[in-house]
């Protein structure tokens, strides 16, 4: 097999948008995130897939620069996009209701995020929020401006955290489970919604989701984490078709539409370690029916195959 790669992106004629390299975030000594590389390029999306605990939401929050203090990380991200964090890079928050701030009227707090970057007047920048407004579909956009959050809808509240995020034309978008909890319907309004605000601004996306379908419908590229590492990357149709990480296989082998008639869904065995209780090895080991000696004694590194990277020993298995 080929080295690990020292790049891990697609080819492209252009410079990525973002690049993040040998990223490790750790607590009390203990890391959680271990030695994260990839690259984002503009107009791309780029999901970040694994089970609670893989150390998506915190890649996606030192992206922003945005770490609980206690973090101690390293590593580089280039460019630092947290330093002109709503200008180059914007989130758009699980939770909008608590995203927006309850005693400012919603078309204020847009404006807000407009002079935060731009030296615009205060008629210049309400004008810049009312049309965002409308560009997400609020109805009667100029009038809601002057709402508050709860006399907005659910739904309404999550169009105006978009219309936040993309109203000064980020070049990176991060969507941190931006559907959990939400029915079927719901989910797919707001990753269209999503979809054609960012297409509109130009912006890529880092969506960070459990959520397979959505990647399949929604993302470009997937990077599979687990135990805090990359275990494959690779654009979505490969990578959710032919697995070729076992851990990919065992997550896909659990949408419901592999249950096949079962009345309950099947689940991969075990539970992903604790950060500080990783066997040694391959953390995927002990849940893994392709582990073998090599497996409990050699951490795997990324591989290309066939175009895309892949952390495991017995990748030719999968």
């Amino acid at each position: 097999m080929p080295s690990a790669p020292s790049a891990p992106s697609t080819p492209s004629a252009s410079e990525p948008v973002l690049s993040v390299r040998d990223l490790r975030i750790a607590f009390g000594g203990v890391e959680v995130v271990r030695g994260l590389s990839f690259d984002v390029h503009a107009g791309e999306v780029l999901a970040l897939v694994g089970e609670s605990g893989a150390g998506k939401s915190l890649t996606a929050r030192a992206l922003l620069g945005m770490l609980p203090p206690d973090a101690v990380h390293t590593g580089t991200v280039r460019p630092d996009l947290s330093t002109s964090r709503g200008r180059r890079i914007a989130l758009v928050p699980q939770d909008a209701l608590s995203a927006l701030s309850p005693v400012h009227p919603v078309g204020d707090q847009l404006a807000a995020a407009v002079r935060s970057v731009a030296r615009v007047s205060r008629a210049e920048a309400r004008a810049r929020a009312v049309a965002a407004l409308d560009r997400v579909g609020i109805p009667d956009a100029a009038r809601r401006a002057r709402s508050y959050p709860h006399e907005f809808s659910g739904g309404m509240r999550q169009r105006a955290v978009v219309a936040m995020a993309t109203i000064n034309a980020p070049d990176v978008l991060v969507a941190d489970e931006p559907t959990t909890a939400l029915d079927e319907e719901r989910r797919d309004q707001v990753l269209h919604l999503l979809t054609e605000q960012r297409e509109a601004v130009g912006a890529a996306l880092v969506l960070v989701t459990h959520d397979l379908e959505a990647v399949r419908r929604h993302a470009d590229r997937a990077l599979v984490m687990y135990a805090g590492r990359m275990t494959e990357l690779g654009p979505v149709a490969d990578v959710l078709q032919r697995p070729l990480a076992p851990y990919t296989a065992g997550l896909l082998a659990c949408l419901p539409q592999h249950a096949r008639g079962r009345r309950r869904l099947p689940t991969l065995p075990g539970t992903p370690p604790a950060p500080d209780a990783l066997p040694p090895g391959c953390a995927f080991a002990p849940r893994c029916t392709r582990a073998t000696q090599l497996c409990g004694r050699e951490e795997p590194r990324p591989e290309w195959v066939d175009g895309r990277l892949v952390a495991c020993h017995h990748w030719e298995k999968a």
